[in-house]
């Protein structure tokens, strides 16, 4: 199992830039196919469950697992500013990125809605660069253009897009909540262990979801079988697992290259539909999904500003890019 280190020793742990975690690519690789089968399900189990009270069964299930872990982990718990970032953290992300997800995809097919939300990662990189003093790497950079261009191809000669405008407006909100989600608990995770806010943004995001407990209480009990396994299964694993390693991710990485990752769950998205839902990808789905891919490793890879503060001893100073 992967440990979650604490805050203090995680930054040491970044700064060393020679050392290679084979921990973060592993835990990564995870997050991207745990969130992108996350849309297929959603459009799967829409027809049994209304868009609130999928979001909070969904979340109600994360809760329960995450707080089965921090027992048997006991992290300490957030306190003063950091609790107000995660509580912060946990609205945006949990609550309402969740909800207008769902919602999307009563409008619009899965892949669609997973091209609009992954604008999130440009506004995240861009905020993170100013806001954040994480700066614009010469690869991040490239790598998200280049994986952009790729979710347009995608958009364009691949599913296309429906014509509801609404499922794009919810969409795009979608992405706005991700990349707030996104910048505030990179903030958080400063001062507060990895799981603590994890667990405690989950239930801060089950808890603003309440409002539509009568509606997951009753459509529960009349939703098939299977629709209610894939509640299930969208809080053990797209929610508490995926959240929980992508915490893990996040403490060791900039925001920017951390969101930059999950450009490439669209092509995992177009995959997985051919996959499991029999729809055969076109010519250019298959070339938007290798340009996600290739602009994803491509903004994995350190700068060599990174790599000029290794010691002189190990090698000479950095050239210019």
């Amino acid at each position: 199992m992967l440990e979650i280190s604490h805050p203090a020793v995680t930054r040491g742990a970044t700064t060393d830039r020679r050392s290679i975690d084979w921990r973060v690519p592993v835990a990564t690789g995870i997050v991207l196919v745990l969130w992108a089968s996350a849309f297929i399900a959603i459009r799967w189990i829409g027809d049994a469950y209304s868009p609130g009270a999928l979001a909070l069964g969904r979340q109600a299930v994360g809760t329960v697992a995450l707080v089965a872990v921090a027992i048997w982990r006991r992290p300490p718990l957030p306190r003063g500013r950091g609790l107000a970032l995660v509580a912060a953290y946990g609205v945006l992300w949990f609550a309402g990125y969740t909800l207008a997800l769902n919602v999307a995809e009563r409008h619009l097919d899965a892949g669609t809605t997973a091209m609009l939300v992954n604008i999130a990662p440009l506004l995240v990189a861009v905020v993170a660069g100013v806001a954040l003093h994480e700066g614009f790497p010469r690869t991040l950079m490239v790598g998200i253009g280049v994986a952009f261009v790729g979710v347009v191809v995608i958009a364009v000669g691949g599913s296309g897009v429906h014509g509801d405008a609404l499922g794009i407006v919810l969409g795009l909100v979608a992405a706005a909540l991700y990349a707030s989600g996104v910048l505030v608990q990179k903030v958080a995770l400063r001062t507060v262990d990895a799981l603590s806010a994890t667990w405690v943004g989950c239930a801060v995001g089950a808890a603003a979801l309440l409002a539509f407990l009568p509606q997951l209480a009753g459509e529960v009990v009349v939703a098939p079988v299977p629709a209610t396994l894939g509640v299930v299964y969208l809080g053990v694993f797209p929610s508490a697992v995926a959240f929980l390693l992508w915490a893990f991710v996040l403490q060791r990485s900039t925001a920017g290259a951390t969101a930059s990752a999950t450009l490439a769950v669209p092509a995992i998205v177009v995959l997985m539909s051919w996959l499991l839902l029999g729809e055969l990808p076109t010519v250019w789905g298959l070339v938007g999904g290798a340009l996600c891919l290739a602009g994803v490793a491509w903004s994995r890879r350190p700068s060599r500003a990174g790599r000029s503060h290794e010691p002189s001893g190990s090698r000479g100073p950095a050239s210019g890019r």
